[in-house]
């Protein structure tokens, strides 16, 4: 299992288990945009492993923001280190 997730009011919590590899990327994507389109959320969260993310990871995540962007979602991020904060924001700019 690549994600889980939780419902809580109007926002989505998903929690990525484990940093992702080429082979596990787009399946991920897929995953995070279904949940997105499927609930709703008015925000979400996505929960990333302990340490510095793998560039698949990052990738995910890329594309997480801009299908929450393209929707007015804001997205944020738990659980990532102060460089993956910096990562991110830096490829979501």
């Amino acid at each position: 299992m690549l994600t889980s997730h939780s419902v809580d009011g109007d926002a989505l919590h998903v929690t990525l288990h484990h940093h992702l590899d080429v082979s596990s990327r787009a399946a991920a994507a897929v995953e995070i945009k279904a949940l997105v389109h499927t609930h709703q959320p008015r925000r979400v969260t996505v929960q990333i492993p302990a340490g510095e993310p793998a560039p698949a990871t990052l990738s995910v995540l890329a594309h997480a923001h801009r299908t929450c962007k393209s929707l007015d979602i804001p997205l944020s991020l738990t659980g990532a280190t102060t460089a993956a904060q910096r990562l991110f924001t830096a490829n979501t700019a």
